[in-house]
């Protein structure tokens, strides 16, 4: 009964954890993407390589977030950062350097000013793998869920990651090939992605 309890309480920091970044982001993004403006569908996206705290992480939309997973972004779309480039925000401003040399709009670059550890932070860019796929051969995004197929056993960890495990919200790992990250038991880990199911 008394590992119970420590689960039932760690479960409950964590979306305690979870919760106050949340408002967090909601109140310094005024409820609206901090990339587009958008006030539909918004989420925490953390920016590379993040300390799971607000000032590591932005309040997005979700087609900014599909838009960014893609391999090729829609400049269209994009037009958007004209505004979202003049933030005081450091992982705002890191996300617009970086979705701004994607795009190849040099003359937007050449009009920033950016403090030397947020461009140093702008410069450490993750290379994503240009596909990641589960066990069946299915590409995998970022915020998808899957299910573990085989139990895991997590080094370091102390504990087994069963078969048919949901993992909700995964993150691609851009510096571990043939993985991505999730939350199993409360603890952020590395996945191989062939022992995993897109849901």
């Amino acid at each position: 009964m008394r590992f119970a309890s420590y689960a039932i309480i760690s479960k409950y920091f964590i979306m305690e954890f979870i919760v106050n970044i949340t408002q967090e982001l909601i109140n310094r993004s005024n409820n609206r993407c901090e990339l587009c403006s958008s006030t539909e569908d918004l989420s925490v996206y953390e920016v590379y390589p993040s300390d799971e705290t607000p000032d590591k992480a932005i309040y997005i939309c979700s087609t900014c977030k599909e838009q960014m997973q893609n391999k090729s972004l829609d400049e269209n779309y994009w037009n958007c950062l004209h505004e979202s480039m003049w933030s005081e925000v450091p992982a705002v401003q890191v996300t617009v350097v970086r979705l701004l040399k994607k795009l190849g709009w040099q003359d937007q670059l050449d009009m920033l000013y950016l403090e030397d550890d947020v461009k140093a932070w702008a410069d450490d860019e993750p290379k994503f793998l240009e596909v990641t796929k589960d066990a069946n051969g299915n590409i995998l995004n970022a915020g998808d869920s899957v299910s573990i197929i085989k139990d895991l056993e997590v080094k370091g960890a102390g504990f087994t990651a069963k078969r048919g495990t949901v993992v909700k919200n995964i993150t691609l790992a851009p510096d571990v090939d043939g993985h991505v990250e999730g939350r199993v038991n409360g603890t952020k880990i590395y996945l191989k992605t062939e022992f995993l199911k897109k849901i």
